[in-house]
């Protein structure tokens, strides 16, 4: 019997052993290795699935624009007209030039420096720019650097010929864009407002109306190679812009342009130190004719101070320009309420006419013996200091009396008031259609005790806008019916040629017709009687109030507000007018004295404007008599020399040759117009055709004697207007004419009681 080999035994035991763990640990590593694998399959899948399903729609608009060249077509921005289709606002065709920086190079890295230098010089001179800084974006990393914005044409041609005479056809970059122009400057600038760079509107119409002047961006899309050049041969998309629509404004650019002239005038000449503001509107409609502040400034340069902001510029801090250029874009008439003061008594009268309360000329229905107390000790005085004894309504709107109105606001009470205020619209905001419009400020009708009552009746201690005023105004005008202001009269698809009108809308009856009729009629009284007598007009019948309110003890430093209303003709009335002028630093701070002339002015070009009849001339000189000035032009220096003399005149020739030779190319004034004896006429012939400038004279308070003495010696000439004292000038002093320019001047007697 053999004997087993045991050591062979245990070996294989051993090896199978070892066998078994080596399989058992395979399998493992396969075990982990198909996870991971599962793992790394799972997450390429879901981040297949998060970039088909969660950002396809990114990435597919990434490859897009990577792959395609985007040209943004700007559309043409609409037009702003006034009403008698004049421009007042438009956009002309100009270009922005910028540079590709990575594309300005040459063949060594010296030449390129030495490129980048000149280019820098280039532009640098052609756009004005600084040299250092012109060179840094040239030399920068960027693909695009902006040089210049809204350049002109006379810039890129000589762009053009600089690029073409230094051989430079890469790297800079012409491309058309449009700038807003406004031919007139600084007129209705608080109206239209203005576009910053991008065309998009910053203020007031501008800003309004933005989305309907805009019009829409179109495109061009094309496809780009990797070095983002286009491709030629492939398919183009096409998107055209779609223009803005033009606006036509209610604003009559005649009418805008004469009370302009007269604001600026008055606040000069009255130092007003908070500006003034005028409003100009046609009750029967609603139509704004005219909206004007002043100081005002350039809309085509609205970053730029005005001359009242630039005084003390350099002085404010950052903060303190930014708020100050703010203010000089707002537009007033609807942005700054003020207390309206006793132009304010025209609402109170009209609600006590309505509500029967009281009748126009009812003898002794009120009395005035200086002032009203009151139960609290608060004394509330007349503005005159001698009584007005027992009034008429009529009389106590004519005298502008205080305490009358203050019994009648007793009488009429605070709820009847404010049912009449709210009907009138003065506590809601117009609707003009102009952005930043503020609305009036009132106590609330269970804090208006027996004082808040008094004060309301007169027009002190609320504030309402001046546009809300007018508008109240013009309601009592319009015979009762109160229209929403309109400022948009027309707007112009100019793709379709298809015009919207923007009609005009009747809000409400607030007062009767036979109310209209007493209250208007109650305002001619105080014009041809009363406080407003500065504000006739020779021919035409107005209606006037005017007003003068002082300032809180708290916020005294804001002055007094000057303001006069006024309505024309009284029967058919087709314009109404509200001039503040706003803490008046000079010989007086009323209103009747202050803006009631400068109303007067106005109207008597507005009025003649609108083609309304007048019942007188206006012309009026210190005899009674005119002289119409014959035509000498074509004839010869002599001849025209005795047919001016033998008609009155005085003639004045600078020439040098044979007067009996000579012709006469022109003269000033110029044939046909009314001057009185004595008036110098400028003769000029072509040989010589050189003018003289001379600055205008201040005139105010001067008779008419002295007036007429005082443009002769400056060989200026006169037309008379009134009787009395030069109350206004047309043209304002210091203002440059040519020498025989006839200065109307309007005269009134001296009016005391002009409150």
């Amino acid at each position: 019997m053999k004997k087993k080999n045991t050591n062979n035994d245990k070996r294989d035991n051993k090896i199978i052993k070892i066998s078994s763990v080596t399989r058992k640990k395979s399998n493992l590593k396969m075990k982990i290795l198909l996870v991971f694998i599962v793992f790394i399959l799972a997450s390429l899948l879901g981040r297949i699935a998060w970039l088909q399903f969660v950002d396809g729609n990114f990435l597919r608009e990434q490859a897009y624009s990577q792959q395609t060249i985007n040209q943004i077509i700007s559309p043409k921005r609409g037009n702003i007209y006034d009403s008698t289709g004049k421009t007042l606002a438009t956009s002309a065709q100009v270009d922005t030039v910028t540079i590709n920086p990575k594309k300005i190079k040459a063949n060594s890295d010296e030449a390129t420096t030495a490129l980048k230098e000149k280019i820098a010089h280039g532009l640098s001179d052609i756009f004005e720019l600084d040299y250092n800084e012109t060179l840094t974006k040239i030399t920068s990393n960027s693909s695009v650097e902006t040089i210049a914005k809204k350049v002109e044409q006379a810039k890129i041609t000589e762009l053009k010929k600089w690029m073409e005479d230094n051989k430079i056809t890469i790297g800079i970059n012409i491309d058309e864009d449009s700038k807003r122009y406004y031919p007139y400057n600084n007129v209705a600038s608080g109206l239209l407002g203005f576009c910053g760079n991008d065309n998009q509107g910053l203020s007031g119409i501008e800003y309004s109306w933005d989305s309907t002047l805009t019009g829409t961006s179109g495109k061009i899309v094309a496809s780009k190679d990797a070095s983002q050049g286009e491709i030629p041969n492939t398919e183009e998309t096409y998107i055209a812009a779609e223009n803005g629509s033009d606006l036509t404004l209610t604003i009559d650019l005649n009418i805008q342009t004469i009370v302009e002239k007269y604001l600026k005038q008055a606040v000069e000449y009255n130092s007003c130190s908070r500006g003034g503001n005028v409003i100009v509107m046609n009750p029967s409609n609603g139509d704004i004719l005219a909206m004007a502040s002043y100081p005002d400034y350039n809309l085509n340069t609205p970053f730029t101070p005005n001359s009242a902001l630039s005084k003390n510029w350099d002085s404010l801090s950052s903060e303190e320009q930014k708020n100050a250029l703010q203010s000089m874009w707002n537009c007033r008439s609807i942005s700054e309420p003020y207390e309206p003061g006793s132009t304010f008594k025209v609402i109170t009268s009209s609600v006590a006419l309505e509500e029967n309360i009281t009748d126009t000329d009812i003898a002794n229905n009120f009395v005035c013996t200086g002032s009203e107390k009151f139960s609290d000790g608060t004394e509330i005085k007349c503005w005159r200091t001698v009584p007005h004894g027992y009034q008429t309504l009529r009389q106590a709107l004519m005298n502008s009396c205080n305490p009358a109105f203050m019994q009648l606001g007793k009488k009429i009470g605070a709820q009847t008031l404010y049912k009449y205020y709210k009907a009138f619209g003065l506590f809601d905001k117009t609707g003009v259609g102009l952005s930043g419009e503020a609305s009036s400020s009132f106590w609330t009708e269970d804090k208006v005790g027996a004082v808040e009552l008094a004060t309301m009746s007169f027009g002190q201690r609320f504030t309402v806008t001046p546009l809300q005023m007018i508008t109240a105004i013009s309601a009592v005008a319009n015979d009762g019916v109160l229209m929403k202001p309109r400022i948009v009269k027309e707007v112009k698809n100019t793709e379709s040629g298809s015009v919207t009108t923007v009609d005009p809308i009747k809000v409400r009856q607030v007062l009767s017709k036979e109310t209209s009729e007493k209250v208007k009629s109650m305002m001619e009284s105080v014009v041809t009687q009363g406080t407003g007598k500065h504000g006739a007009v020779s021919g035409y019948s107005i209606g006037g109030k005017t007003g003068t309110s002082e300032p809180l003890a708290k916020n005294v430093k804001e002055g007094y507000v000057a303001s006069y209303v006024a309505i024309s003709p009284i029967e058919d009335t087709r314009v109404a007018i509200l001039l503040a002028l706003y803490d008046p630093q000079g010989k007086s701070y009323q209103g009747g004295q202050v803006a009631g002339p400068v109303v007067s002015q106005m109207l008597s070009e507005i009025l003649p404007y609108l083609e309304i009849p007048s019942s007188a001339d206006n012309t009026d000189d210190s005899n009674g008599n005119t002289i119409t000035l014959p035509n000498v032009t074509n004839k010869t220096i002599t001849e025209a020399k005795k047919i001016i003399e033998s008609a009155g005149f005085k003639p004045k020739i600078n020439v040098s040759g044979d007067e009996n030779s000579l012709l006469v190319k022109s003269q000033v004034p110029v044939a046909g117009t009314q001057l009185i004896n004595g008036a110098t006429i400028l003769l000029y012939s072509e040989e010589n055709d050189t003018r003289t400038s001379v600055t205008v004279p201040d005139l105010r308070g001067l008779s008419v004697e002295e007036a007429i003495e005082t443009l002769k010696n400056k060989n200026l000439n006169i037309s008379i207007s009134g009787k009395g004292y030069v109350t206004s000038q047309d043209y304002a002093k210091d203002s440059t004419v040519e020498e025989g320019t006839v200065i109307r001047v309007t005269f009134k007697e001296t009016l005391k009681d002009a409150h």
